[in-house]
């Protein structure tokens, strides 16, 4: 009965473990597919001309429950209140101010491209001075200035921050950061950027990862499209576009058609390294050849405690006193091994054999430098 039991279970589990098995290589032979690393145009280029312009500006944010600017601590933000208030028709220059509820922040914003006057856009909001907590806060009307000097923007609303504070006698705890926060909608555009899409002759294509193998495939998917060349690589990044005849005055028409082409994108073997969070990135190019890497640390612990030594209950003499315990643990790393990488290992391989030394990000970090250094790592390391 139990035999005939457990068999049943075999049976039952048989069809799911093949459809997990069947999804597993699925996914595997996707993720060796170079066809799987295929790109539209318009996710890997930019146009020329259809791009973003950066605003900033300084503002007020009031509101606050005694989490803002310590006006002793953050003299701009007494002067832009006093300015403010004097604006207002309200003089304060001879008053000792002591308010708690006024932050001075930083408003930035990215103004779309063909963005037109009287459309809204979110803007982020971020401290300059002590302020604690924007939570409850109002920005006052702030203009936003591009890089030429103009007012592009005026922004104003309530601040949405993405975290919270709860303070007690004994502690705090903190989510996220209190100290910036966003407003959905919160600007109006009051000027336009001038730029006239459909009267260009000529354009270009820009890739946002400057590639040689890149820009080419890029220009010869184009040219196959239309049949005839009008695109050049020029370099690195740049791909030149001639429409032609056909397209003369419709460059709107021409962009639409090419940014739905699909080309696959080469990559540099590369290992982007964060030192300051320990993450690392590592490029499916990336090559090692024959090298053996061991890794171990001499680690030594010693943890001091105190205990209380007294005589027994029926001794005539001795006293109390405190005595000084020592706990010292030493760690050689003699568990660790020696782990051979064959020449031409990929990243999966490598990945493994650095996996099977136990070590953390850190100590990663540390070997793949080392192994750089060894001239066995065919890869660009990149440490930001």
């Amino acid at each position: 009965m139990k035999t005939k039991q457990k068999n049943n279970t075999q049976r039952s589990a048989a069809p799911w473990l093949g459809a997990i098995l069947g999804l597993a290589g699925l996914l595997f032979g996707a993720a060796l597919n170079p066809a799987s690393a295929a790109s539209r145009i318009k996710d890997i280029a930019d146009f020329q001309g259809i791009r973003d312009n950066l605003l900033i500006g300084y503002g007020l944010v009031v509101g606050l429950n005694g989490t803002g600017d310590s006006l002793r601590n953050a003299p701009f933000t007494k002067q832009s209140l006093e300015a403010m208030l004097e604006r207002l028709g309200v003089n304060t220059r001879d008053a000792s101010l002591n308010t708690k509820n006024v932050a001075a922040v930083m408003v930035t914003a990215s103004l779309r491209p063909f963005a037109r006057v009287g459309t809204r856009m979110d803007v982020v909001v971020s401290t300059m001075g002590d302020s604690s907590n924007l939570q409850g806060g109002m920005l006052l009307v702030t203009p936003l200035l591009g890089a030429d000097g103009e007012v592009y923007a005026v922004a104003q609303g309530p601040v949405a921050i993405g975290g919270f504070v709860a303070k007690g006698e004994a502690g705090t705890v903190t989510q996220g950061v209190p100290t910036g926060g966003r407003i959905s909608n919160g600007s109006i555009i009051e000027r336009e950027v001038p730029f006239d899409l459909a009267s260009l002759e000529t354009s270009s294509i820009a890739l946002r990862n400057p590639d040689l193998t890149t820009a080419r495939r890029v220009a010869q998917a184009v040219n196959a499209h239309f049949g005839r060349p009008v695109a050049r690589a020029m370099d690195s990044t740049t791909i030149d576009l001639v429409p032609g005849e056909d397209f003369k005055g419709r460059m709107f028409d021409m962009m639409v058609e090419i940014e739905q082409l699909v080309v696959e994108p080469d990559q540099t073997a590369r290992v982007v390294i964060d030192e300051a969070s320990g993450i690392i990135v590592m490029g499916g190019g990336v090559r090692v050849n024959e090298v053996a890497v061991a890794q171990g640390n001499l680690t030594v612990r010693v943890t001091e405690s105190e205990q209380v030594s007294q005589p027994g209950a029926l001794a005539s003499a001795g006293s109390t006193e405190k005595v000084d315990r020592s706990d010292i643990e030493i760690d050689d790393g003699s568990d660790k091994r020696l782990t051979m990488l064959k020449p031409g290992v990929n990243l999966r391989d490598l990945v493994d054999g650095l996996n099977a030394l136990g070590v953390g990000p850190r100590d990663l970090i540390a070997i793949l430098q080392t192994i750089k250094a060894a001239g066995a790592l065919q890869a660009e390391i990149l440490v930001q």
